[in-house]
């Protein structure tokens, strides 16, 4: 005999974590998603008409990938079956498949599979899905934290489309926060609480794109505030204390974010060891996203070092992998390391500017062909195009270089990149006048 009676006792809605309970139910509650769920759009084409083909979801957390799974379960005519690949395993993959083929074998109906955190599959997690996606038998949905290019594999990302969530603005956080507060139902609107309009703000930018977060500090605030007269009252000094770091909260405005980073970029820029660290501090001991600066260091090593001190750039991607292993609070001492090391660098940016030059150059001239001189032939009619006619292979030329032009003849003679004096350039400015004189240029 059960110790438990076999119907479930009804669930309070008060032990149900408010993201969950906020969660929309249809497309056009969805906020922040507009390039994907507006009418028009392929994505919601796709589900309106119910014809859903294998997708992949891919945004930072709390941006709404189980929420577009769950609107989908409910507005499918297909099965639909969803399980998180952080429990599940190969054997209950292959038992999902195998329903998946013999359901549509008897009945002509379609699965739709719903993996949450995809990328946490292995390749043999993986492989398992493929039969069933190129047959027909699944559609596969799959959401991931990471990028699918990396962590999905090649054939079965080949087979789906990728759509990409982004993080949700403050004034899209901040309707979240408005309507959680009024609404009865699923809300916070029987206990009447009062926000203004900086508590919102400040908790939408601690949220930094997270709706999840943004509610679940929302629920916190509200539970710890002041109730005068009987209305919880959800402020900014409130907020200091829930948070216990004052730091977190940026001004109304939401520049804060921006301009730290702006300051520590410039500090490095300028090649100021002492300033740079300390705004990295002040981000770090913000709260601020670790991933987010490691991203911005890695694009100050090429825009403002570049080729003057080529080891910035292996510096900077190995501090993000830092960060990514070791997570925080130890990843600050990598980024500290990585910070320092880049504001003592010397500094050049015509790495940024060759780049920007050329790219002028491909959009606004004729795009014209590439040389046939510079063509492979692996066929007889290319070779009969003389395609590859006249190339000549540096390595047997004397210097190992080719009197030989490279850039179609519009572009003839055109220098996109001009190294600088500084650090490494200074000698890479002498291997391109050696190679230019030896290509018989002046």
């Amino acid at each position: 005999m059960s110790l438990f009676d076999d119907e479930r006792a009804p669930v309070d809605p008060r032990t149900v974590p408010l993201a969950e309970r906020m969660r929309p139910r249809t497309l056009d509650d969805v906020v922040g998603q507009d390039d994907l769920v507006r009418p028009g759009r392929p994505l919601r084409e796709m589900i309106d008409r119910d014809l859903l083909q294998s997708i992949i979801l891919w945004g930072p957390p709390g941006t709404g990938k189980t929420t577009l799974a769950r609107v989908i379960a409910d507005l499918t005519k297909a099965e639909f079956v969803s399980f998180s690949a952080v429990l599940a395993g190969i054997k209950e993959v292959k038992e999902v498949m195998a329903t998946a083929e013999q359901r549509r074998r008897i009945t002509g109906k379609r699965t739709i599979v719903f993996v949450d955190e995809i990328h946490r599959f292995n390749k043999a997690q993986q492989d398992a899905f493929l039969p069933r996606v190129e047959s027909g038998d699944i559609v596969l949905i799959g959401a991931t934290t990471e990028n699918p290019s990396f962590e999905v594999i090649a054939a079965l990302l080949s087979r789906s489309k990728v759509f990409v969530l982004k993080p949700l603005d403050e004034a899209a956080i901040v309707s979240i926060l408005k309507k959680t507060l009024t609404d009865v139902e699923h809300g916070l609107g029987r206990e009447n609480p009062e926000a203004d309009d900086d508590a919102l703000g400040a908790i939408a930018r601690f949220a930094n794109g997270d709706a999840r977060a943004a509610l679940n500090l929302l629920q916190m605030a509200v539970a710890s505030a002041n109730q005068p007269a009987g209305r919880p009252r959800i402020d900014q000094a409130l907020l200091e204390k829930t948070l216990q770091n004052r730091m977190l909260l940026y001004d109304k405005s939401g520049e804060e974010h921006y301009n730290l980073m702006s300051a520590l970029h410039k500090s490095m820029r300028n090649s100021d060891a002492d300033a740079s660290i300390y705004w990295l501090a002040r981000m770090v001991e913000a709260g601020e996203d670790p991933k987010y600066i490691a991203r911005r260091l890695i694009r100050f090593a090429s825009e403002d070092i570049g080729n003057a001190d080529p080891q910035a750039m292996a510096i900077a991607v190995a501090a993000k992998d830092a960060v990514h292993f070791i997570g925080m609070p130890e990843g600050n001492t990598a980024l500290a390391q990585c910070v320092l090391y880049l504001a003592t660098a010397p500094k050049s940016n015509a790495v940024y500017l060759a780049y920007n030059d050329a790219a002028e150059a491909a959009k606004n001239d004729v795009a014209s062909p590439v040389p046939p001189h510079l063509r492979n032939a692996p066929t007889k009619l290319m070779k009969q195009l003389d395609y590859g006619k006249g190339y000549r292979y540096a390595h047997d030329e004397p210097d190992a270089v080719a009197n030989m032009e490279c850039l179609p003849e519009n572009l003839k003679g055109r220098e996109f990149y001009k190294p600088t004096d500084y650090g490494f350039e200074k000698e890479i400015t002498k291997r391109l006048a050696w190679w230019k004189a030896r290509r018989g240029g002046k």
